[in-house]
């Protein structure tokens, strides 16, 4: 494999840890996730937040596969797309309180983005092959042979 490739897969095993661990969370600490459910939306809370933490396994599963992670990668970025007014909720909810709760509500918007960068990342380097965009050595045609 090469340092792209391993590149390649480092960056979905990580995206892959960060889902499987935000998914479990979701049903762990359900409640602070219910908390957070934009109040406008149908349904009782924690519907979304089991589906938002499922959504988020599956997607972590996805990605852990090869043969998957294209599909995983894209699903990954609507996923972070989808749950991003649970965060503006956040911020705004948690406007009052400390500075510090603040600071990790208002962190969280500009986090989003970079998740959703980090799962196009993964989905492109599974588009265009696992290896970042290079060829491995396998891939390449020496003349000749």
């Amino acid at each position: 494999m090469t340092t792209h490739g391993r590149r390649a897969s480092a960056r979905a095993l990580g995206l892959c840890a960060v889902l499987g661990t935000a998914g479990v969370m979701h049903f762990v600490r359900a409640e602070f996730f219910d908390e957070i459910v934009p109040h406008k939306l149908p349904f009782p809370p924690r519907v979304w937040t089991y589906v938002s933490g499922v959504a988020e396994l599956a997607c972590a599963a996805a990605v852990a596969r090869p043969a998957t992670r294209k599909a995983g990668g894209l699903a990954s970025a609507f996923v972070f797309v989808a749950v991003f007014p649970a965060n503006i909720q956040m911020a705004v909810d948690w406007r009052e309180r400390p500075a510090r709760d603040r600071a990790a509500a208002y962190g969280r918007l500009p986090l989003q983005l970079r998740l959703v960068v980090w799962a196009l990342r993964v989905w492109n380097d599974a588009r265009i092959g696992g290896s970042g965009g290079w060829p491995s050595q396998a891939q390449i045609r020496r003349p000749g042979r």
